[in-house]
């Protein structure tokens, strides 16, 4: 039998994670419900510690009391793009991804295939050539007044969530949603808090392994009424680029 702290651990994982007792025997591999083993009827197997660390983090030495390290590598957590294309010079281009494709992003986000049939840009500005940007439409109205529904956001990847700054935007991917949200870590908590403008939006957390990738927002770019189409887009973010690479030069002259 488990000792009492493992069992409770175990427990408070499902409840933090919100899952009743049949749907996290689901996702653990086991039969029917997780009640057994809460109550220590039924030995907490290898499999199921094995799960709760591919699928949580959960550190297996937390579980057992052997560490205060709940989550493995939190500080690690992978959040770096999962895919980059390249022009015909094998240099990144920036793909853009409106709020219709964002909805089949985080299930894509690994498939190269899926990637062709957005626009993808090419920036001849060298500010943008040391780092990885992707272009981001805003969808809703959760970081008004700074953004609004239709905008597009121009942002650089993040290695990794530690990197993250309470005073920027960042593109946010989980698992199944496409967000731009301003981030929180606080003292003591593995969580991270996502944090919206409009205050219409509760502040609410989330565990470091539901994100897929993170983009720290650089800049933001409107456009008229033409740019519905992807060729009318692609015209006016040239237009903008070559303003942008306009001003870079004039503040370098001055």
């Amino acid at each position: 039998m488990e000792n009492e702290l493992t069992l409770k651990r175990f427990t408070d994982i499902r409840r933090d994670l919100g899952f009743t007792q049949a749907e996290f025997a689901k996702l653990l591999g086991v039969s029917s419900t997780t009640a057994d083993i809460e109550r220590g009827r039924t030995k907490l197997s290898g499999k199921v510690v094995a799960e709760l660390l591919k699928q949580f983090k959960i550190n297996p030495l937390w579980l057992f009391g052997e560490s205060e390290n709940k989550y493995l590598e939190t500080s690690q957590t992978s959040v770096i793009p999962k895919v980059v294309t390249v022009d015909s010079e094998d240099r990144e281009n920036m793909v853009l991804v409106n709020a219709k494709a964002a909805a089949g992003y985080p299930q894509n986000i690994q498939d190269t295939s899926w990637y062709r049939q957005l626009p993808a840009f090419d920036l001849p500005i060298p500010e943008f050539r040391n780092a990885t940007y992707r272009g981001f439409q805003v969808e809703g109205d959760s970081m008004l007044p700074n953004l609004r529904p239709g905008e597009w956001v121009l942002a650089k990847a993040v290695e990794h969530i530690d990197d993250v700054s309470p005073n920027k935007m960042y593109v946010v991917v989980l698992q199944d949603a496409v967000l731009v949200k301003k981030i929180e870590r606080r003292p003591n908590s593995n969580n991270v808090t996502l944090v919206s403008l409009n205050e219409a939006y509760p502040p609410y957390e989330i565990k470091p392994f539901q994100i897929q990738e993170l983009w720290q927002v650089s800049s933001r770019i409107t456009f008229g009424e033409d740019a519905s189409t992807e060729k009318g887009l692609l015209k006016q973010l040239q237009e903008s680029m070559e303003e942008l690479k306009g001003q870079l030069q004039h503040v370098k002259k001055v």
